[in-house]
């Protein structure tokens, strides 16, 4: 096995590779800001290493100065996270050339998935349902543009082949905006991502969000560890996540998860992975693919008993998977709840000193978190300082162990989301489950207008 990992990324995830290698026996050496210098992980750390000021483009997404910090500390391999260069193809290639061991996929599976268009075409040959729309980007041709929509049925969805995160995309439900609405995104993906490409969708009106989870290694072997619900979304943002997806029958999750098991085959595919889907009326439709682990992977871990970054570990270093797909078995239900630093309705930033900090327990509760009494929460990175999870033996017990540890969680020095999330769990339309990924939207909406009446 390795004998030292680099951590390339920052917060909750940094402290959970950490913890991962440490279990393995692995050294763990933590790059990092100026801004994250008393962070928790990097006190915890065998070594550290920093590698430029709190501006990410300076210090987290800094390429040489990340291989530098593996070059002299004599590590052995990087592990990027989520996030900043996790799915960055030249930061997997550069790492693999140095000499490195780059914890996640080879640098062209993450090229043919980062670009939804190749993504998407890669999936229809696998056999993975995907959304009606064009075939590959658009074309130059006004006229053939309008015939493609014309094909599709309105309303559709124009989308930045680069894209991600929510952003890149624009719904059209007339063709009298089509056109205007295909050059404003052009110019949008070009501004924001680099490449001008989009293409087109069937717009689905109230989808839910369901994700699979895959592994595969580099002996051709490959699996998926079931699904999450990620519909609780506030601007295409995921605010909170489950496993199982309630209501969905099991033998549909079976087919598409073989599904996703043939596409990583085909692709060649190595480490840990997530596709996305829209699913809507008993059909599940892909989106993209995500070449990296993901911020909700802990509810999976829960209801599968896998350690998946522990497997990613392994992965890496050349062993098969050590589990098969007959091993792998769906038990029990897992919620995961974000807590980020910022009004839970405005949804401002609050960065600041955290003055107090005391965080809930108790049977199949796991709190993930790099913040601490007296930590500085620094203004420059995503608001997120912690991931709240809990376990049951059914979707119900764990919602009201998520209940009592949102009431025991006390946190002083900065506003969180945490009200939010106790909200939701006394919501009628989420205990009852099947919502879609605009419900967040519109409840918002009613307490907004509630708080305006009061």
């Amino acid at each position: 096995m390795f004998g030292k990992v680099l951590i390339a990324n920052r917060g909750e995830i940094a402290l959970r590779i950490q913890r991962a290698c440490r279990e393995m026996g692995i050294k763990t050496v933590v790059v990092h800001s100026t801004a994250d210098a008393d962070a928790k992980y990097v006190r915890l750390a065998d070594e550290s290493v920093c590698i430029g000021p709190a501006s990410s483009t300076d210090s987290y997404l800094n390429i040489p100065a990340i291989i530098s910090a593996a070059e002299v500390t004599d590590a052995e391999a990087i592990h990027p996270g989520y996030g900043f260069l996790s799915e960055n193809a030249d930061f997997s290639e550069r790492v693999e050339r140095s000499g490195f061991a780059f914890i996640g996929p080879r640098a062209e599976s993450i090229r043919i998935m980062g670009d939804k268009v190749s993504a998407k075409k890669a999936m229809i040959e696998a056999g993975v349902p995907c959304v009606p729309g064009s075939d590959g980007a658009l074309p130059e041709d006004p006229e053939e543009i309008l015939a493609i929509a014309r094909k599709i049925g309105y309303p559709v969805i124009i989308k930045a082949s680069g894209g991600g995160g929510g952003r890149g995309m624009r719904v059209v439900r007339t063709e009298s905006s089509l056109l205007n609405s295909v050059s404003m995104t052009k110019q949008e993906a070009q501004t924001a991502f680099g490449n001008p490409t989009v293409y087109m969708e069937k717009f689905l009106e109230n989808p839910r969000h369901i994700e699979i989870q895959v592994l595969a290694d580099s002996h051709g072997n490959a699996v998926y560890l079931g699904e999450r619900d990620c519909s609780m979304q506030r601007r295409n943002q995921k605010v909170l996540e489950e496993a199982p997806a309630f209501g969905v029958d099991r033998a549909l999750i079976d087919q598409v998860g073989e599904r996703c098991v043939e596409a990583c085959k085909r692709i060649g595919y190595r480490g840990a992975g997530t596709f996305e889907f829209l699913y809507e009326n008993g059909q599940f439709y892909f989106i993209e693919m995500n070449t990296r682990i993901q911020v909700e992977h802990p509810v999976t871990e829960f209801v599968t008993g896998v350690d998946l970054v522990k497997e990613q570990i392994k992965i890496a270093f050349g062993e098969p998977l050590s589990i098969k797909q007959e091993d792998i078995k769906i038990k029990g239900h897992a919620i995961e709840c974000r807590i980020n630093a910022e009004d839970p309705f405005n949804f401002i930033p609050s960065p600041g000193k955290v003055t107090a900090w005391h965080t809930p327990g108790g049977p199949g509760v796991r709190f993930d978190s790099h913040v601490y009494a007296g930590y500085y929460v620094p203004p420059y990175y995503d608001s997120m300082i912690g991931k709240l999870i809990t376990y049951g033996d059914t979707r119900e017990i764990a919602i009201a162990r998520m209940k009592i540890a949102l009431s025991e969680m006390a946190v002083s020095g900065i506003k969180t989301n945490v009200p939010l999330h106790r909200q939701l769990m006394i919501d009628e339309k989420f205990r009852q489950g099947g919502f879609d990924i605009h419900y967040l939207e519109g409840r918002l909406e009613d307490l907004k207008n509630s708080q305006r009446s009061i």
